[in-house]
């Protein structure tokens, strides 16, 4: 079973920025479309970004311009750099390993996710 550790979160003020890592196990890292999800109290679960093996990305409305996603297939962890963070950031965020392209739906590989806090 693949296994996804999340790091990178925490307590910041707006405007500022935070760097979210995920690294994967196993050997199928370059294969799987890669994405960040945040899930925030009373909220649905939702998309932030997402990255082909080949680089393309898609990203929600609310972050664009703001967050970029990014990969390095050689270590098996996908990146979330987050900028301009705004309180409404605030959330769990999860990364996903084999998401679809067709769909944006995420696969059942999930990690145990990151705090994020973004408050004056």
């Amino acid at each position: 079973q693949v296994q996804l550790v999340e790091s990178g979160g925490g307590l910041v003020q707006p405007g500022e920025s935070l760097r979210l890592s995920c690294a994967a196990s196993g050997s199928i890292f370059s294969f799987k479309a890669m994405g960040w999800y945040r899930q925030a109290p009373g909220k649905q679960r939702e998309l932030v970004a997402a990255i082909t093996p080949g680089g393309s990305t898609k990203y929600a409305d609310s972050v664009k311009g703001r967050f970029t996603i990014s990969r390095d297939n050689a270590k098996n962890t996908v990146y979330l750099q987050m900028n301009s963070l705004k309180p409404e950031d605030t959330a769990v965020y999860y990364c996903n390993a084999g998401v679809s392209w067709r769909t944006l739906s995420p696969s059942d590989y999930w990690g145990q996710g990151t705090q994020v806090t973004v408050s004056s």
